[in-house]
This record gives C-alpha cells, structure tokens and sequence, in this order.
C-alpha cells in the first residue's frame, strides 16, 4: 500500500529530525490544571487493556442492536485489523518518544516502547470507521461522522499534550487508519465472512422445508425496507 510505505519512510525522516520538536513542548506547556487531567484521562482509557474492553463492549452493543453476530463480528474485526498492525509500523520506525528532559511536564511513567505512529490515536480512528460502516447514508451517519471527529480531535491533541508523543505521530496515526481500516474491511467483511456465511447458508438451506425458506425471504425482505427507512 502506499501511504504504509510513505509512512515508513516519513517516520524514518521525522526519527532523525524531530522538526515537531518546538511544537511537542509547547503542547505539553498544556499539561496543566484541568487540561493536564484530561489529557492523563485520555491516555488511561484508551491503553490497551481498557481498549480491548471497550471494543468487546461495543461489539456487544452491535450484537444486540442489530441481532445479527457476523455484523458484531465485522465491527471488531475491521478494529483490531486496523489497530494491531500498527504496532508492526513502530517496530520498523523505532522513532523514540520525546525526550522527558527537554519537556515541562514529562509523561510519568516512561513509556518505553516507539513512538511513531501512536496506537492510541488508531484505536479510536479504528472505532469511528468501523461505526460508521455499518450506518447507512444519511443524516445519522453524518453526524456520528462529525462526532467521531471530534473524538479523535481530542485524543489525538490530548496525547500530544501529555508529551507521550510527537504531534506528526498522532496525524500518522489517523493517516494509517484511513488507509488500513478499508483495506481490513474488504480482507475481513467481503472475503473472510462473506464466504463463511454463504457456506453456512448452503448447508443450513439443505434442510429447509419450503415453508422456512418462504419465511426467511420474507423476514429479508422487511429487514431490508427499515434499513431504507433508517438510510431515509
């Protein structure tokens, strides 16, 4: 893919010359107050055991919403598709985390693994896209897309703030988010659970009597009139 390879090659730019470096201590200037609390917030909830929670939480939330396990199993599988290959990214980068020493409020503790991209920030990318993949068009996705937005938004400038990552590691996040997360929904949605899908139906359709056959048509079919309904 493209932009994975020119992220590759602009993380190994930015490891040698940190040009954010100016703007990473005046962020983290911020972490003071209220704005120091909530940036020290942000970074908790989203690490990675409390973010493997939370996707098993939302996965349940679109299990019983919309009744149907392999669209639960969409939405988790288009986030940790997105989300864990990262780390693949900051293993090849190695760029370090900003210097402690050179900051007004160092993060506590050190965090000692790479820096670029922050899997924080492509987590919670992972969750919007993900979210808005299974909204129809329309006015209910535009406005969990603006919402998602301003998730990210806060995120991302939260973790800058705390000075546990460089301002070009959370805008690297959201760029491989967005190129990953479409990618992990045509591997894992159109050819992973598409296919095991068709192959249950064919076999559970084998022993359908006509009747059951003409009730799950019809149950299609109604399901199919709300989404429009829903999209409208």
């Amino acid at each position: 893919m493209v932009v994975v390879v020119l992220l590759v090659g602009v993380g190994f730019v930015l490891r040698a010359h940190p040009v954010d470096a100016g703007l990473a201590r005046a962020l983290n200037s911020l972490h003071v107050g209220v704005l120091g609390a909530v940036g020290s917030a942000v970074y908790t909830l989203f690490e990675p055991v409390p973010a493997v929670l939370l996707t098993v939480v939302l996965t349940g939330l679109v299990w019983a919403r919309t009744r149907r396990l392999v669209t639960a199993a969409a939405f988790a599988g288009v986030v940790a598709l997105t989300w864990i290959p990262s780390d693949l990214l900051k293993v090849v980068v190695g760029r370090p985390r900003p210097d402690g020493s050179l900051l007004p409020h160092p993060f506590v503790p050190v965090q000692p693994d790479a820096s670029f991209p922050s899997g924080h920030t492509v987590f919670v990318v992972a969750l919007v896209l993900a979210g808005l993949m299974l909204v129809p068009a329309g006015p209910r996705r535009r406005v969990l897309a603006v919402l998602g937005g301003v998730v990210v938004l806060v995120v991302a400038t939260a973790l800058a703030v705390d000075g546990v990552h460089w301002p070009t590691d959370v805008v690297a996040s959201v760029a491989w988010a967005l190129a990953v997360a479409p990618v992990a929904r045509i591997v894992w949605v159109d050819l992973v659970l598409t296919r095991v899908v068709q192959r249950g139906a064919a076999r559970v359709e084998r022993f359908r009597t006509p009747d059951e056959r003409a009730a799950v048509v019809g149950e299609q079919t109604g399901r199919h009139r709300a989404d429009e309904e829903d999209a409208s």
